[in-house]
């Protein structure tokens, strides 16, 4: 029998991450451990710059004041993680699924959010200049928050923090 090892859709990462708040220990029962250990990030370490994490999960990860810098979190699931002061400059968090996790003062300056699920994560005092949101899936208190602070131009989208939040003038 040969086993076929398919990536998670965007539906399926956000539902378990969902069920995973209503029923505790349900992600465990929707995936095999033979697949959650393949993408899980075992090993954190207090400086990650620069890593090519696409697609990796950080499921009730403590990435606090861990330099995650210019670091390729492409499609990452980082649900219901610690990001407080996390150091996420220049970091590529596009497709990002970031369930109910915490950026609260982390350095988000210049970092892609495109097409991210944020639903329930908080930003209190993170620093967003030149953030890219585009498309990104936020509360509506985070997002007005977020708007009274935007500023900047993304380097490498050329997107205005401010047009990419939707904010109003």
């Amino acid at each position: 029998m040969q086993l076929v090892l398919r990536p998670v859709s965007l539906f399926t990462a956000v539902l378990i991450g969902f069920c995973t708040l209503i029923w505790p220990g349900v992600a465990d029962a929707m995936t095999a451990p033979e697949l959650r250990g393949g993408r899980a990030v075992q090993d954190i370490s207090a400086d990650m710059h620069g890593l090519d994490l696409k697609e990796k999960e950080f499921l009730k990860a403590d990435l606090r004041d861990v330099n995650l810098s210019q670091t390729d979190l492409r499609g990452a699931v980082i649900n219901t993680s610690q990001l407080q002061g996390a150091d996420l400059r220049g970091a590529d968090l596009s497709d990002v699924v970031g369930f109910a996790s915490r950026f609260d003062g982390a350095d988000l300056r210049n970092a892609n959010f495109t097409n991210a699920m944020l639903m329930q994560s908080r930003f209190a005092d993170a620093e967003i200049e030149g953030t890219d949101f585009t498309n990104a899936v936020l509360d509506l208190p985070q997002q007005k928050a977020l708007c009274a602070r935007a500023d900047g131009i993304n380097s490498d989208t050329g997107i205005s923090t401010r047009d990419s939040l939707g904010c109003r003038p």
